[in-house]
């Protein structure tokens, strides 16, 4: 068979964009751990480069991730344990790098986003889906737990009662309904979802990427910070963005009414 692999591109038209597609033809881009290594690496080359600004993580073929493979799963039950606890550890390597990615992170999710697939969706900073996309937690209908995170974004990201429906009955979630939950940022034409993403991240090529940084590690510690101590950190960010390259060019551009220009 055609192997499971991540494959990174720079599109001519949105060359400040690092674009990873899941590619697992013939299995709707099931995961593979080899997968994960490529994720690892591909989030550090991206933080090496100045000139990338933003990262898209879409599917081949218009489906995002079908999740786990299942007969993978059942082979892994003759090995040790430990086998699968690896093969999950690299997953959860791969979502911690995208959470700490300096550079916002948009999903683009066409078809459906399943049991691991949703978790990546879930990991990355912003979510463009088609409207008839769907997103699905299968796991408890196969006798399985959440991995990659699904059941920690899931709790953060909406009412308790909501994410236990989802993670319970393990159906199918419209892209619409995320959408109207607050999940999913925005709707796209079937098709469309890419081309959006990529249109949205070379908008926020524009922003200040030192900003963008700073802002994305306040909104990690914002739910576990107390306000007091949080507002000391919201100020040493404010001064340490003040004194930047970035904010001299940011307050300057504004001033002579321009579009600022932020050095790569």
């Amino acid at each position: 068979r055609m192997s499971a692999e991540l494959l990174a591109s720079r599109p001519p038209e949105s060359d400040s964009t690092l674009v990873l597609t899941l590619s697992n033809p013939g299995a709707r881009n099931a995961l593979h751990p080899d997968m994960y290594a490529a994720g690892v690496e591909a989030l550090a080359t991206a933080e090496r480069d100045p000139g990338i600004r933003a990262v898209v993580l879409t599917g081949a073929d218009r489906f995002f991730c079908a999740g786990g493979n299942l007969n993978r799963l059942l082979d892994n039950r003759s090995k040790d344990p430990s086998c699968q606890a690896d093969s999950i550890d690299q997953l959860g390597a791969w979502v911690t790098a995208i959470r700490e990615s300096t550079k916002p992170v948009i999903a683009a999710v066409e078809g459906a986003a399943a049991g691991a697939g949703f978790s990546l969706a879930l990991a990355c900073d912003l979510i463009v889906a088609a409207h008839d996309a769907k997103f699905v937690m299968s796991y408890a209908r196969v006798g399985l737990t959440p991995d990659g995170g699904g059941s920690w974004f899931l709790a953060r990201a909406l009412p308790r009662a909501i994410a236990a429906e989802i993670l319970f009955e393990g159906k199918p979630v419209a892209a619409e309904r995320l959408h109207a939950l607050g999940v999913v940022n925005r709707l796209a034409v079937p098709g469309a979802a890419l081309n959006d993403a990529l249109a949205w991240a070379d908008a926020l090529a524009g922003i200040s990427p030192n900003a963008l940084t700073r802002i994305k590690s306040l909104l990690d510690v914002a739910t576990t910070q107390p306000l007091e101590p949080h507002l000391g950190t919201e100020r040493d960010h404010f001064v340490a963005s003040l004194h930047h390259a970035d904010g001299l060019e940011g307050i300057t551009a504004f001033l002579e009414k321009r579009q600022p220009r932020y050095k790569r």
